[in-house]
């Protein structure tokens, strides 16, 4: 309490306005918490708003509760251990500053945070990181690239890095988020493409639907689930939200299919064969068709990647799931619906318009947000299976200048996340984007996939791939090399991958994961970063 004290009088230490909530929040987590974030606990009752809308107030002991309530550091590391490292948690950044720039391209399932890459990466020491194992010039490998994380921030460091990865798509979304790009050239062809795209509608009731939908949507919303008022009346018990939910779901559903006769609007494909024929409503998947061939058409290949991206980034956000549903799709869903995480009537979605106008500005800017950072270094994402790729030929092939320097000098390191075993299934998460464009797909070549399980023979296997990948990679590596893996090894399997390697784990530094996608984001959850040397 001595910073309510410090902060407030008296008279004003209970009841206070937004702003000097956000101050005390500020302090009080050690982390900046603005305006809009209290207006957010207001709005979704998490707490209860006094004064008037005019001077909204709230209670600061409430406040303090609420926050003291979801403290987790205590709670895991009664169930993670002591030797957890929680300034590795980089809870005091925003999920803004997490997925900065160009890190927010494309979604991607089990890609590490920016900041992470970049504490071991920089040249800062502290009571953890006792040594500076990177410096400006070196040259960084990640094997299993992903989205290409470590290739960003070490640009963003002056650093030139490497990416290998089995998956095209993957490759794609590391190398548009570092390469140069003709922004002017490509925001020009982006206005053809929405003249295009408005021309396609105009013959089509798509639109004018969706905003009578709309229309009738928030009018019974606001009747029958009030923000913030129906969301506190299910903490408190009042409504049965089940039941409830489920009465008027099926209330909305008659005016729902009424509009669709009105609009004579078709729902469903004709066909049910493969992931774009499931997962989107007939009006999407004709857009995204629509666009698709346009940007096949396209001759400049730079642009051509760039609109690839924002096109899947489009798909993915119009598939016909609920919002509860996006990171692991369950059921498709063709009408209106009781949506939990919003609580009230959602509906599917009928025109990629919306998501494909705002795609193309954001991903504009945060391209434009990178060059201001980036450094005159080189980073490439190859495709290619880490286990047998020969490093140096290929550099050779698209970058004789880097693969000079990779000759003199050699990668200093590593830093990667290989896959989890039995966790993800790579190429999948993606199948929308291979579909719509026809990527070749090389699933039988991925490590440890979620369709082979945790078995003990998947395990084995497991191992033996990963350390395949470091034998290969150690070819190219200097001798002093540094070695940081970032891993939840349950099964204990890194002991024997490093054995196996010619190498050993000569440090352990265990980070609670805090900001996961998934829906148990509360329950504890820690990765473990290896740091392997020469044996």
């Amino acid at each position: 309490m001595n910073q309510l004290t410090t902060l407030f009088s008296e008279e004003d230490k209970k009841l206070v306005s937004l702003k000097k909530a956000s101050i005390w929040a500020s302090q009080h987590l050690n982390r900046k918490i603005t305006v809009s974030n209290i207006s957010y606990l207001i709005q979704y009752g998490r707490i209860k708003k006094y004064g008037n809308n005019g001077n909204p107030l709230v209670n600061i002991e409430e406040l303090k509760d609420y926050y003291d309530s979801f403290s987790k550091e205590k709670k895991w590391r009664n169930i993670l251990g002591e030797d957890i490292n929680w300034h590795l948690s980089f809870s005091q950044y925003k999920e803004a500053e997490r997925t900065k720039h160009v890190h927010r391209l494309h979604p991607y399932k089990g890609k590490f945070i920016p900041q992470l890459v970049e504490y071991f990466l920089d040249s800062h020491t502290d009571e953890f990181k006792k040594e500076v194992y990177f410096h400006k010039g070196d040259i960084v490998l990640d094997p299993f690239c992903g989205s290409g994380t470590t290739l960003a921030q070490a640009n963003e460091l002056g650093m030139h890095a490497i990416g290998i990865d089995i998956s095209s798509f993957n490759v794609l979304i590391s190398n548009v988020k570092v390469e140069r790009h003709n922004l002017i050239l490509i925001e020009d062809i982006i206005r053809k493409l929405n003249s295009r795209l408005k021309e396609f509608q105009n013959n089509k009731n798509n639109i004018a639907f969706e905003e009578h939908l709309l229309s009738e949507l928030s009018q019974f919303n606001n009747k029958y689930f009030p923000s913030p008022e129906y969301k506190r009346k299910i903490a408190n018990g009042t409504i049965d939200e089940k039941e409830y939910a489920k009465e008027k779901e099926k209330e909305f559903l008659i005016l729902y299919n009424e509009l669709i006769q009105k609009y004579q609007i078709k729902i469903k494909q004709d066909k049910n064969e493969t992931f774009l024929d499931k997962w989107f409503l007939d009006p999407v998947r004709k857009e995204i068709n629509l666009l698709a061939q346009e940007i096949r058409q396209i001759d400049d290949e730079d642009v051509k990647k760039v609109l690839t991206i924002i096109l899947s980034r489009t798909a993915r956000s119009c598939r016909a799931t609920t919002h509860a549903d996006l990171a692991t799709l369950k059921e498709p869903v063709c009408a209106t619906y009781y949506c939990k995480k919003h609580g009230k009537i959602c509906k599917p979605i009928f025109s990629i318009t919306k998501w494909w106008k705002f795609y193309t500005i954001d991903t504009l800017d945060r391209l434009k947000e990178f060059d201001m950072l980036r450094t005159d270094t080189f980073q490439i994402c190859l495709t290619g299976d880490s286990r047998t790729i020969d490093i140096y030929e290929d550099i050779k092939k698209k970058n004789p200048n880097f693969a000079e320097i990779l000759l003199n000098q050699k990668i200093k390191g590593i830093f990667s996340s290989p896959p989890y075993v039995g966790l993800i299934d790579y190429h999948e998460q993606h199948a929308y984007a291979y579909e719509i464009f026809g990527f070749s797909r090389n699933d039988k070549l991925e490590i440890g996939p979620l369709s082979k399980g945790q078995g003990e023979e998947q395990r084995k296997s497991y191992v033996k791939g990963i350390a395949d990948v470091l034998i290969n990679c150690k070819k190219y590596l200097q001798k002093n090399y540094d070695i940081f893996l970032v891993a939840n090894d349950k099964f204990n399997l890194y002991p024997k991958i490093a054995e196996l390697s010619g190498m050993k784990i000569i440090n352990e530094f265990k980070r609670p994961v805090l900001n996961r996608v998934e829906k148990d984001r509360d329950t504890p959850y820690s990765e473990t970063i290896f740091h392997l040397k020469e044996r």
